[in-house]
């Protein structure tokens, strides 16, 4: 009877030791390689359109279909190698268990861009595997997949943290980079390649680099502006004949169905360390003077193997934002632009081929007839998920804000709609040298987008002021600029449910900004002359009264008065130091008291 015991315990725990070929936590980033045929990036036989790879990971119910790409020979970045044999697929599973995976391997004339791919297999078409996902340590921080959830904010999937960003809009062409093979630009007359020279300081002992120390100067970068408390970059990944034209994909700027596998590694490089500063990659994929290049502006060949490499190269990455484009459609200054049809085209492909279906926005013009007149048209486009504001007139950010809110709340999907970048294209966000109190900054964009119930700022360089959009390479010529963007968010975090409240312009006369939670907490905001008075007629009770200094910073301050009690018009009192030109703007915390 015993030798029967044992004999079972030791079947059971063979048949219980299940190999996987991968044991991973959540969000944890897996790497597949498969051997293929060998190819060429420039090769006769085009690996990048006439082989396709997918891979399907499945639990339960529940799967990821996610498109692979061709790596040369594995090791790219720091091979530079433009051949090779291997291709690669990124999974960042989001559940707890055991996922399955069966990869689709073909080959077919531009079989990558087709609709219903039908090839011949080969390779290792047909191989299947397994994944076991553990969970989350206990004392992890893993935030988990940045998602639109239908709300004005984006939220984390895991740790359901509401996201409020702010950070650089420029240089817009962050990637052009001397480091990154075969960046050059295609502009003779203007060269605007960058080394980051400042940034260097930046870099730690530790921090990634590749072929023997390149890459430096562009992590250090990213390494200050995450210290800085920002948290995302806006870039361009590709700008051939836009303003720059020193950015792409491909191999060169008019091969544009070819792809750079080194330079791609590179940039994923990049992206990666800043993932894990928790700086969202804002990928803005094109700008408004190249919007017609790819397939004359529709989602043909051309344009859907740009987004399907961007897509299965970069979009296992947590914190993603999809721009469909810079000042997208036309206006005065480019008449040739794309139509309603053809934006609801991108979004929709890229919808369908992203599998962790990450935020697709637009970006806007700056001035209000050429903004709505195709905002306007967006409302009923399900794959588009906000906007990417652009506004040139910094008095009326915070009632556009609100407009865009409210009409999108009312067409049935609230957009996620962040200020992306300021008028005047000239001046934008100057240098501390040029404007140490970014006092307008503040008041009318920052605070007034965020006491809108906007979701985040990124700033602009005007081409006036140098370092600008296309020339910067130090972002400490904006440090004070960084430091007061901080101290507005730092306020919004540590002190507001901000999901759970809205903007309420109609409880504060004058010209104060009101941000509120009726009947349970309210902010207000206001830059010059006598603070407003609030209406809490709507309210009971007694409200606890703080003051918060949106240019400094720091705790929680008294005024004259510590707390009121609910009624029509109320006067909050004075703020800990007068509205003047040294203190020129005060923030009131009104809070309700529970007995």
């Amino acid at each position: 009877m015993v030798l029967l015991v044992l004999l079972s315990w030791v079947i059971m725990s063979c048949v219980n030791q299940v190999k996987y070929d991968y044991e991973v936590e959540k969000y944890e980033k897996v790497k597949l390689d498969f051997e293929g045929p060998e190819l060429a990036e420039m090769g006769q036989d085009n690996p990048f359109l006439n082989y396709r790879m997918d891979v399907t990971f499945t639990q339960g119910d529940h799967s990821y279909v996610v498109p692979g790409y061709y790596a040369a020979d594995g090791d790219a970045g720091e091979t530079s190698a433009s051949s090779g044999a291997i291709w690669r697929v990124w999974f960042s599973p989001d559940r707890v268990g055991e996922w399955s995976y069966r990869v689709s391997f073909q080959t077919g004339e531009n079989i990558a861009v087709a609709d219903s791919p039908a090839g011949q297999a080969l390779a290792f078409d047909g191989q299947i595997g397994s994944i076991l996902v553990s969970d989350l340590s206990s004392n992890s921080s893993e935030k988990g997949r940045l998602d639109y959830v239908g709300e004005r904010y984006l939220q984390y999937s895991e740790s359901k943290e509401y996201h409020l960003k702010v950070g650089p809009n420029s240089p817009e062409n962050f990637l052009a980079y001397e480091d990154f093979d075969s960046t050059y630009s295609h502009n003779p007359n203007q060269i605007f390649i960058k080394s980051y020279e400042s940034h260097l300081q930046d870099w730690n002992a530790g921090d990634p680099s590749w072929q023997n120390g390149k890459g430096k100067g562009i992590i250090g970068a990213v390494n200050y502006i995450a210290d800085m408390g920002m948290n995302t970059i806006y870039f361009l990944t590709m700008n051939v004949t836009g303003d720059g034209k020193d950015v792409w994909p491909y191999v060169s700027h008019s091969d544009f169905d070819r792809m750079d596998c080194s330079k791609l590694d590179q940039w994923d490089i990049v992206f990666s360390h800043m993932e894990d500063k928790g700086v969202l990659l804002h990928f803005v994929l094109q700008e408004t003077e190249n919007e017609l290049l790819l397939d004359e502006g529709n989602t043909g060949p051309m344009r859907r193997l740009y987004y399907r490499e961007l897509i299965a190269r970069f979009a296992h990455h947590k914190e993603i934002v999809w721009n469909l484009g810079e000042e997208n459609g036309p206006a005065f200054f480019t008449p040739d632009g794309q139509n309603t049809r053809q934006r609801q085209a991108m979004a929709d492909y890229i919808k369908e081929v992203d599998p962790y279906q990450h935020p697709v926005v637009v970006h806007t013009h700056s001035w209000i007839t050429a903004r709505d007149s195709i905002v306007d048209s967006l409302y009923q486009i399900k794959s588009i998920d906000g906007l990417s504001l652009q506004i040139d007139k910094r008095k009326e950010i915070h009632t556009q804000t609100i407009k865009y809110i409210d009409k999108s709340t009312a067409a049935g999907k609230t957009w996620y709609s962040p200020m992306d970048e300021i008028g005047f294209y000239w001046m934008g966000a100057m240098p501390d040298k040029d404007d140490p109190d970014h006092d307008t900054l503040r008041h009318e964009v920052l605070w007034g987008h965020l006491m809108a119930g906007g979701p985040g700022v990124e700033w602009y360089f005007g081409y006036k002021y140098p370092p600008a959009d296309l020339d910067c390479e130090d972002w400490r010529s904006r440090d004070l600029l960084w430091r007061q963007s901080k101290v507005a968010v730092d306020f919004f975090r540590d002190y507001l449910p901000f999901a759970q409240m809205k903007a309420q312009p109609q409880l504060v006369t004058g010209d104060g900004y009101c941000f509120a939670d009726p009947g349970n907490i309210y902010v207000i905001y206001q830059s010059q002359g006598e603070m407003p008075l609030i209406d809490l007629s709507a309210a009971t009770g007694a409200f606890s009264i703080d003051w918060y200094d949106p240019k400094a910073g720091g705790e929680l301050l008294q005024g004259s008065l510590s707390s009121i009690k609910a009624g029509r018009d109320i006067n909050i009192g004075d703020p800990p130091k007068p509205i003047n030109k040294k203190n020129a703007d005060w923030v009131a915390l009104l809070r309700h008291k529970k007995n």
